[in-house]
């Protein structure tokens, strides 16, 4: 979910100490750099941000480096792990903010290999993987991955701006199994309709090829309008439709923010009454 102004400076954008995104603890980027891929990166406030940063990362692979950081960056996730075990918390880390884990771009697999690594080496944190390019997931993850069971410390999720984002990326969520799938609907460009994916049942290896579970195959879903300058509006209605879907289904919601032009408006007294509602998935906690 990518849409808007969000952050002050550059080192909270490269590694948030204390994220400002308001479902997780803490941000960070293996890499900066993308490119578009659907209506939802149109307004992409990452790109805007590198932009005036100085650093000319958005584009194709074929043309456009990524950049990437040093041992002192990637050291910051295990301090975060010491600190979560003293508190006898769990602790969220979006991955990656600036970028997408999943993009196919030939910097990237030596970078995802060191990701994969910091990810078992720090299991008070729960990683999530957010993407618009579900396809590449199975590919992209460690061989061992696929084999022994995902981390249970991984939470893969993909980006649902509109219908056909949902029709094209929610199926192919599906298949991944990992502990928690999730769905950010931000910025929600139109109405989505969820209920073939929030009501349907499965079987999904989690973890080590010995332990299953039967559950929802989306297990948490993330809604948002856009901010920033251009922000295109979010009539609530859509939100409300997303709400409902989850409840019926016992799936958990998380009301972000209703987006805008001069105020994000994410603060919950700023939100409609009966939208007012932060959820995370059982066990989360």
């Amino acid at each position: 979910a990518r849409g808007g102004g969000k952050y002050a400076d550059e080192r909270t954008m490269t590694m948030g100490e204390n994220s400002k995104i308001e479902w997780t603890h803490h941000t960070f980027n293996y890499v900066w750099g993308c490119v578009k891929v659907s209506p939802g990166c149109e307004h992409c406030y990452a790109e805007t941000f590198a932009k005036r940063t100085g650093h000319s990362i958005w584009g194709p692979a074929a043309t456009t480096q990524r950049r990437t950081f040093g041992d002192k960056h990637w050291q910051e996730p295990l301090k975060w792990n010491e600190d979560a075990v003293k508190a006898g918390e769990r602790r969220r880390v979006f991955c990656a903010s600036m970028a997408d884990v999943f993009e196919d771009h030939p910097q990237l697999p030596a970078e995802r290999l060191r990701l994969w690594k910091l990810i078992e080496q720090t299991p008070a944190l729960d990683w999530l993987l957010l993407t618009k390019r579900p396809e590449n997931i199975a590919d992209m993850v460690p061989g061992w991955w696929t084999a022994d069971g995902y981390p249970s410390n991984v939470w893969i999720g993909t980006s649902v701006e509109n219908q056909a984002a949902a029709d094209k990326r929610i199926p192919v969520l599906a298949t991944i199994p990992a502990d928690v799938r999730f769905l950010s609907c931000e910025p929600l460009l139109g109405p989505v309709d969820l209920t073939p994916w929030l009501g349907e049942r499965g079987w999904t290896q989690v973890a080590r090829g010995v332990r299953t579970r039967q559950g929802p195959l989306v297990d948490w879903v993330i809604c948002g309008g856009e901010s920033g300058p251009r922000a295109r509006p979010m009539h609530p209605d859509w939100a409300r439709s997303l709400r409902d879907h989850c409840q019926a289904a016992g799936v958990a919601f998380f009301m972000k923010q209703m987006g805008g032009v001069r105020d994000k408006r994410h603060e919950l007294e700023d939100m409609p009454e009966d939208l007012r509602i932060r959820e995370f998935p059982e066990g989360a906690l």
